[in-house]
């Protein structure tokens, strides 16, 4: 029966050019890797290597199931790896869910490194609207929650503040809020308002800003962006979402006369004591908890 030294003796050989270099590199000797090639091919069917010249040369055969050999020993070292891991308590998987809008160019580093210490880490990431974070870690599907912060969360949540989004009044550069210098309480309700809501919430249980009676109510902060472009109303957006659109000149953003300082909404860490998390995730949550505020705005 095939066995994982042959097919390393096999993959030597052929890397090194000869069964005795091929030995050295083991740590074998030369008989031993000989033994273990001749019995390949006679489990396998194949002759494997041209021994008529001083050097053993692969025969057609042999670069054809050459790459199966690798393919196998990869997959073993693989195991022995993740196995490792578990025995040394990294998790297998890792789901993290952050919300749409929230800044995450800051992360990508911190993701690079995690990457980099758990390479047989499997990560799941989520996209989820606003307040559907919640619901993952709640099902289970996402062991880690970056969100916006909520006023109040479901027992047996876990959360802290890592910092901030900032938040921006935006409308298409064509509406009538566009052509104000500054914009009153009153001016904005005579317009309509975009806002973000979770389909999971009921009425009334929405905490972001609603300033306006006349309100249309999306999931997607980047739907919402879309219906502003079109110039169905205006919103208050994450800057990210937004950044560029105001760049460009497609949107402009509103100074308000009655707030003065930045539009700031908390970014909490969000985890549930119903899911125990490995050595990758307290890695993941220690980092996350050091970053430093201002990196989640602009």
């Amino acid at each position: 029966m095939t066995n994982l030294d042959q097919l390393q003796a096999f993959v030597a050989a052929s890397d090194e050019g000869s069964f005795s270099a091929a030995a050295r590199l083991l740590g074998k000797a030369q008989s031993a890797v000989s033994t273990s090639i001749i019995n390949l091919e006679i489990d396998s069917g194949v002759e494997l290597f041209d021994r008529s010249s001083r050097n053993p040369v692969l025969t057609e055969s042999g670069e054809a199931l050459l790459k199966y050999a690798r393919s196998v020993l990869r997959s073993a070292e693989e195991f022995r790896a993740q196995a490792t891991s578990i025995s040394e308590g990294v998790e297998t998987k890792l789901g993290i869910a952050i919300e749409q809008g929230i800044f995450v160019h800051s992360l990508m580093n911190l993701f690079t490194e995690l990457g980099q210490r758990f390479p047989h880490l499997e990560v799941e990431l989520f996209d989820p609207g606003p307040y559907e974070v919640a619901d993952l870690l709640k099902t289970g599907r996402a062991d880690i929650g970056i969100m916006i912060e909520q006023e109040s969360y479901p027992r047996g949540f876990h959360f802290r503040g890592i910092g901030h989004s900032q938040q921006i009044p935006v409308c298409n550069c064509d509406y009538p809020l566009a052509k104000l210098k500054q914009v009153s309480y009153s001016d904005l309700r005579q317009y309509r308002q975009l806002v973000t809501h979770s389909l999971q919430l009921e009425d009334g249980d929405d905490t972001r800003e609603q300033k306006c009676p006349n309100v249309w109510i999306g999931e997607s902060p980047y739907l919402i962006m879309d219906f502003v472009l079109s110039g169905l109303g205006w919103s208050v957006l994450p800057w990210t979402v937004v950044s560029d659109k105001l760049a460009s000149g497609e949107l402009v953003r509103l100074r308000y006369d009655f707030q003065q300082s930045r539009i700031l909404q908390g970014v909490d860490l969000v985890w549930t004591e119903q899911r125990a998390l490995g050595t990758s995730g307290h890695w993941l949550m220690s980092n996350l908890l050091e970053l430093q505020p201002e990196l989640w705005t602009e």
